[in-house]
């Protein structure tokens, strides 16, 4: 039985239900109608373009204004609109739309939650309550992804938007249980590790991005000072190993689901890929902050590329060689190895990025870090659906990996300069 100061987390579970539902079924819808992974491609970009803005606009609501209630009333609201637009929807240029405004809204939430964790236990206690929401978040894409698999046997494709908006409603209906507590800024998130480990160790498709402050151009001084041969500013490096990291993985992640369909498989099947993916994130989210204690952040970070190439190779190689029951297998595998990876990685970089920050200028370093993550989604899900539909699903995969290793080229100079600094 929950205590009454966290009552309102009774919305987390139907609200990552509809957010992750919609998450795999519109590229699927995508496909459906016709669209190529070009399409994906652009309907992924725009999503998550508008989902960055949404970051900083709801980010400043809540700061400004405090309406924790009305945030999530409004958010859970347009998400449920959405999700019935999409039912009636048979044009792919609406898609694209309803799409990216569903993306502005559903990281709505995400500053709320934030707020409300801090609002409702003491900071010694912020750990175990994120830890209890990342559960809920994850249950949530179980329940969307089991709810998926079988849909085919009783469905078509499109109902399965009113399922998201009948989760999206129930959301609704729960947040009125949000209350007035004291206000805590939003820019305090930074001061608990906790809490940013939270935000970046969310599954892969439903990337949580932080915007304590909106990046200014000279906010990307220690970017510009790198190419300028300058490396006076280290932490330049990790926003570039962020970016080439994001941006390889977003190539495999856009071209996934277009490159299984082109292979037969099911949407029941795409789904279930999806929900042992999820099974295995809630498994390891408990073994991962014992990994990195035991051979440091630098170590797990460098250690998450090599399931991520795996998994990627596995998919690229095996998949069109063979038929059934195995071709779903080293799907499963695949996606495995990349959850993995990015599990490993999200939660060690991270914790790398806040010692790094100088104190002080956490809001701006952390807002350069989410801006450079935002760009490397939206650049990577627009490389793999012209380079896929153009040339192939392999040059795609290839252009992937050469990202995803240049990312880890760019932590090993920063690790390098990093030691360098300390000798000196």
């Amino acid at each position: 039985m929950l205590k009454p100061n966290r009552k309102w987390m009774f919305f987390i579970l139907p609200s990552s239900i509809a957010a992750e539902g919609l998450h795999i079924v519109i590229p699927l819808y995508v496909l459906f109608l016709g669209g190529t992974v070009v399409d994906v491609g652009i309907v992924i970009g725009l999503h998550y373009a508008l989902s960055s803005f949404g970051s900083v606009f709801w980010g400043k609501i809540i700061d400004k204004y405090h309406v924790k209630k009305a945030i999530l009333f409004i958010c859970f609201s347009a998400i449920t609109i959405c999700s019935i637009l999409l039912f009636f929807t048979t044009a792919l240029n609406f898609v694209f739309i309803i799409s990216s405004i569903a993306g502005f809204f559903i990281i709505g939430k995400n500053p709320v939650t934030q707020v409300l964790v801090m609002e409702s236990v003491s900071n010694n206690q912020w750990s175990k309550l994120f830890t209890q929401i990342s559960i809920l978040s994850s249950f949530g894409s179980l329940t969307a992804f089991l709810v998926g698999s079988v849909w085919d046997t009783f469905f078509d494709l499109s109902p399965y938007f009113l399922f998201c908006a009948t989760t999206s409603a129930i959301a609704t209906v729960l947040s009125i249980r949000v209350g007035s507590k004291s206000i805590i800024e939003r820019h305090t998130i930074v001061q608990s590790i906790h809490g940013i480990m939270h935000i970046f160790n969310q599954n892969r498709l439903n990337f949580q991005m932080i915007f304590t402050k909106i990046p200014h151009l000279h906010d990307f001084k220690p970017i510009i000072s790198i190419f300028q041969r300058k490396m006076s500013h280290e932490i330049g490096l990790l926003f570039l190993t962020n970016f080439f990291f994001y941006f390889g993985s977003n190539v495999y992640l856009t071209a996934f689901i277009p490159f299984l369909k082109k292979f037969d498989f099911t949407n029941s099947e795409v789904f279930l890929v999806y929900m042992v993916q999820t099974a295995v994130l809630l498994i390891i989210f408990f073994f991962i902050p014992r990994l990195i204690s035991i051979i440091s952040e630098e170590r797990a970070t460098q250690l998450s590329y090599l399931p991520r190439v795996l998994g990627i190779i596995t998919a690229a190689s095996i998949i069109p060689i063979v038929t059934g029951g195995d071709s779903l297998l080293v799907a499963i595998i695949s996606s495995c190895l990349m959850v993995t990876a990015f599990s490993i990685f999200s939660v060690s970089n991270s914790m790398i990025i806040f010692k790094s920050i100088p104190k002080g200028f956490e809001g701006t370093y952390l807002g350069v870090n989410s801006f450079m993550m935002g760009l490397g989604i939206f650049s990577g899900a627009l490389t793999a659906g012209f380079v896929s539909n153009t040339v192939s699903y392999l040059a795609s995969f290839t252009i992937a990996i050469g990202v995803i290793l240049f990312s880890l080229i760019m932590f090993r100079l920063y690790l390098k300069n990093r030691l360098s600094h300390r000798i000196i």
